[in-house]
Formats: structure tokens, sequence, C-alpha cells
């Protein structure tokens, strides 16, 4: 364990400045995206064009129990990222009537699925092939979605009305109040920012980070991963499939990991990935950490499992035929 002492005031401010200077650069590529979305999503509510997409997105929404506005959050976090789909949620979550549950479920089918434009350009330059990942990382959110939400209703878990940290950006045409609502909401958005980035800093001094290594790591080789791929596709996990794709990318450069070890690394990192910052960043939304967290581990690991051993016999066959 590492004790954190500060043998100046010196020491202390320029602590202060680096989380301060990290929370700044975080915050500012967050707000060139919340208010460019806020102020679409405004001109969409304006004009009655939300109930409209609505009806588009209800049925994988009604299918996992969410209004269909809130097909909207998802998109926008699919297409750009969470803290675009955190605008979007900012925006539109106020005026609904949600649960917790509803929240949790959300939050897990983003965390499944979402910058997927940047994310799988990563998987596929890493080696892994796009359509299968991209697909993987769909299917297992809308079925984990699905799951969690019969699983919640069938034992009456987190039924009680979600507490919302984001307020109401005022009634539709009064534009000062939205423009006050959405402000309220940035500094919001920022202190949570500065908490997370304060939390993975503790995270890293402590050893946290290194005992979820410890831990993940002896259980990788089950799932199709040898010695090279297990350690990067723990940190890939813990980090983010950014980082854990470069060092995938540089070690595949080496040819030191199989095509088939690339592929059951990027897969489980698909479906599981920013342990830390990414549960964080939902669970100050509101969504639930036996939801975002363990339950997300606990269904990534059973179906790269079941993934790899699918391969496997495929494998075994097409091998056998052409014999």
């Amino acid at each position: 364990m590492i004790k954190i002492n500060f043998t100046s005031k010196k020491d202390f401010r320029e602590l202060v400045t680096s989380l301060s200077s990290e929370t700044w650069l975080t915050s500012w590529e967050l707000i060139r995206i919340i208010v460019p979305v806020a102020v679409i999503t405004k001109i969409l509510e304006e004009f009655g064009l939300i109930s409209y997409l609505s009806v588009v997105l209800e049925p994988v929404m009604s299918l996992l129990g969410l209004p269909g506005s809130l097909g909207l959050v998802w998109a926008t976090a699919m297409l750009t990222s969470l803290y675009g789909g955190i605008a979007v949620f900012s925006a539109l979550a106020p005026g609904l009537e949600l649960t917790s549950c509803q929240v949790t479920v959300l939050c897990s089918a983003m965390l499944f699925a979402h910058s997927l434009p940047v994310e799988l350009s990563v998987s596929k330059r890493a080696g892994a092939n796009l359509i299968p990942i991209g697909f993987l990382r769909l299917f297992g959110a809308v079925v984990y979605a699905f799951l969690l939400n019969q699983m919640c209703l069938y034992f009456g878990i987190w039924q009680e009305k979600a507490t919302l940290l984001f307020k109401d950006t005022g009634e539709p045409g009064n534009l000062l109040q939205w423009a006050m609502g959405l402000l309220q909401n940035l500094g919001l958005i920022i202190l949570i920012i500065f908490s997370i980035v304060l939390c993975m800093r503790i995270f890293r001094l402590t050893g946290l980070l290194s005992l979820l290594e410890k831990i993940l790591a002896p259980v990788l080789p089950f799932f199709g991963m040898g010695r090279q791929a297990a350690p990067i596709t723990v940190v890939g996990m813990i980090m983010g499939i950014g980082y854990g794709g470069a060092l995938i990318i540089r070690e595949t450069s080496t040819g030191k990991m199989a095509k088939k070890e690339v592929f059951n690394s990027m897969a489980l990192m698909g479906l599981c990935h920013g342990l830390v910052e990414d549960t964080l960043l939902m669970a100050a939304i509101g969504g639930k950490i036996g939801g975002i967290f363990w339950g997300r581990i606990v269904f990534s690991l059973i179906v790269t499992y079941l993934l790899v051993r699918l391969l496997h016999v495929f494998t075994v066959k097409r091998m056998g035929a052409q014999i």
C-alpha cells in the first residue's frame, strides 16, 4: 500500500494543478460535445420531433423496459461517446419518471455499446474483424439489458424512483430557463469528472488497479488467451479499449500473439472495458454498481467463454472436414 504524503505546500499545489488541468482538458472535450447535442435536442423537443424519434426507437427500448425517447440517449452514446449520451440524458431524463432499474439498464446498454466508430476502428487495427466484434457488442448490450430488466422486475430490485442529479432545463419555449439549466448541468458534469479523476489517482496510488489486474490475470487463460494476451487484456478491461487496444496493436505488430488470441482479447475487451472510469461515470448518473459492474463482468466472462468454446468446436469440425 502506497502512503500519500505531501512534503510541502508546493507538492500540494502541484497536485491540485495537475488534477485541475486533467479535469479541464476532459471537461473541454465534453463541453464541445454537450453544447451542440443539447442545442439539437432542444430544437427536436421544441418541434415535437422527440416523440417521432421515440416511435422509431420504441421496439428495442420497449424490449428493455425503457421509454422510447431514451433510445436517443443510447444512439448518441453509440455514435459519439458516453459523454454524448449523458448530454442527451441530462436533457431528457428530468422529464421522465424513471426507476433506478431503468437507469441501470440504460447505463448497462451504454457501457456495452458506445463510441463504436472509434473503438471498432481500434479493434480492426488490432487485427480483430470489425463486423463480428460490432455485432457482439450490440447483441451483448441488448441481451444483458433485457436479462437485467427481467431480473429486476422478477425480484423487485431497484424499483424505487431514480434520484437524478440533473435538473430539468425548463418549460418548452423558455430559453432563459433552458440555458440556466444547461449551465448548471455542465457545472455538475465537470464536478463529476473531477471526482472521477481524483478517484483514479487514488486507485492508482493505493494499488487497487494492480489488485484488479492480479485477480483477473490468472482467469483469462481459460478464455482463449495465453500469457502474452492476458495481462494486456486486463489493462484494457480496467483502463479502456483505447489504451488496451493500443497495447494489442503493438504486440500484434511483433507477431507474439496468435490471431485467435487477438480476437478473443478484443471480444472480451469490447464487452467489458473501462471498468473503473466508465463505471464511475455511469454510477454518477444513477446506475447501480451491481448491474453496471459486477453483472457486466460476470456476463462478459460467460459470453466470451461460450464464444471461445463455440469457435473451437467449429474449427475442429472444419479441420476434420478438410482431412
